[in-house]
């Protein structure tokens, strides 16, 4: 099926969770570094691994920056 990362289409698997399609970027869980929004909608780091992608999907990743 296909979902859109940051933009770009990418195609996955059927019934595959956000913590599935992260291991797919090489990316890894971490306590802080990335939010994830699908549709949207923020999505809680607790939620990634029960959260199951569907078809047209628009999921961004936002890096979290400190300053000041």
């Amino acid at each position: 099926m296909k979902v859109f990362v940051n933009g770009r289409e990418l195609e996955v698997s059927e019934r595959i969770s956000l913590l599935d399609l992260l291991g797919l970027l090489n990316m890894e869980v971490k306590a802080f570094g990335f939010a994830i929004s699908v549709n949207e909608e923020v999505v809680p780091k607790s939620r990634y691994g029960e959260y199951i992608l569907k078809e047209g999907d628009k999921v961004e990743i936002v890096n979290i920056v400190g300053g000041g």
